[in-house]
């Protein structure tokens, strides 16, 4: 607008100074004619003059052809200017033309540039709502995340509950397991012990035996030589009374005692097989199942939280880094001041608690010495339940 301002300025007074010119050329034009006029008033009064003095000179003549020829120069100067007026009214319809054009290219610039505010601030307020929707998704997201992680930790305590629960069952049936063990293998010792002592009965009783037998044949090998007969009387009948007497009372409480013990043997056999049975069948491949379970299932979802932690952890290690350090670096004059000033109180301490926490030690070393060894049990057997399951 300042430009179309100017130009139109520019206009106006180039139309002003041609209009002025034109007036100062009219004013020359009719003062050139009014002298002329006057000129040719009093050429013709002198000749008038003259003529009624004496007409025998021809000066008419030249004053003519000297005013044709002054008129002519004025009509010649008059056409070159009137030519010099036309050639500056198409200079200035040309320039008006094209100030004409120039206006109304501005005009449809100005149009345009408006336009073109108009769709950029439309534009940047899409774009601004754009970034708000993106941030608020962004902000869900997030939030939907935290939700997430809260919900998989949950998980991940539900999990090592349990797991822990899981492990103290395992625990409590081995103990079961191996007190029923020791029960069986305790009973089969005993077993052993009364089978073993049977056997030696049964050795000794066949050896006495073979050793009545022996005798006896040699008594009655030399029954006939030397042995009297009241003594063979009694040897038979010491012998009969033996025999019916282990016939009476030594076998039959032998045989008790081993059917007893079969008896016990199997009983316990009996008792002890459905609840092995029932351990090795249900029990332990239900722990393993259940431990599988758990660990399948904990296993996602524990790296998952773990790279979250991770992704967390790295974020605000990088946030907080830069002012730990620069607190770090403000804190350190005053904690190396600290350092002077408290490291000889500091050290008084130590040399007069040093005695005192070497006795302590001492003291605790065997509690210790056995809680390493405890320790080292319950590793042991852990270890070997883990390869077992």
């Amino acid at each position: 607008m300042d430009i179309l301002n100017r130009r139109s300025a520019g206009a106006s007074s180039s139309g002003f100074m041609a209009a002025l010119k034109l007036f100062i050329f009219t004013v020359f034009i009719s003062l050139i004619l009014t002298h002329i006029r006057a000129d040719a008033d009093s050429p013709f009064s002198v000749v008038d003059d003259e003529v009624q003095v004496s007409r025998s000179d021809g000066s008419d003549s030249v004053l003519i052809e000297l005013l044709k020829s002054k008129i002519h120069t004025l009509e010649s100067h008059i056409e070159e200017k009137a030519q010099e007026i036309k050639r500056k009214d198409e200079v200035i319809a040309t320039k008006e033309k094209i100030i004409k054009e120039k206006s109304n290219s501005i005009t449809s610039l100005q149009n345009e540039i408006g336009s073109l505010q108009k769709k950029g601030t439309l534009a940047a307020e899409e774009q601004l709502g754009k970034a708000h929707a993106r941030a608020e998704e962004l902000e869900r997201q997030v939030e939907k995340l935290k939700t997430d992680i809260e919900v998989k930790t949950k998980e991940k305590d539900l999990f090592k509950a349990r797991e822990e629960e899981a492990v103290k069952k395992t625990v409590k049936l081995n103990a079961k397991v191996e007190s029923l063990q020791k029960v069986i293998d305790e009973q089969k010792t005993k077993l052993r012990k009364t089978e073993r002592a049977l056997h030696v009965a049964e050795d000794e009783l066949m050896k006495v035996k073979s050793e009545y037998t022996s005798k006896t044949r040699e008594l009655m090998e030399v029954h006939g030589a030397w042995l009297p007969p009241w003594l063979a009387v009694h040897f038979s009948h010491y012998q009969s009374l033996l025999e019916k007497n282990w016939n009476v009372h030594a076998r039959p409480a032998l045989e008790m005692a081993m059917q007893k013990a079969i008896e016990k043997k199997a009983q316990l056999e009996e008792w002890a097989a459905p609840h092995v049975e029932t351990m090795k069948t249900k029990w332990i491949p239900a722990l393993t199942e259940q431990w599988m379970v758990v660990k399948t299932n904990a296993e996602p979802h524990v790296q998952m939280l773990t790279m979250k932690t991770l992704e967390i952890y790295e974020v605000s290690k990088n946030t907080v880094t830069p002012h730990i350090i620069r607190v770090q670096e403000i804190a350190d004059p005053y904690f190396q001041e600290l350092r002077k000033f408290s490291k000889p109180y500091i050290d008084q301490v130590a040399t007069s608690t040093r005695p005192h926490v070497d006795k302590i030690r001492t003291t605790l070393k065997p509690y210790t010495k056995k809680a390493v060894h405890a320790y080292g049990k319950f590793l042991e057997s852990a270890t070997v339940y883990h390869h077992q399951v």
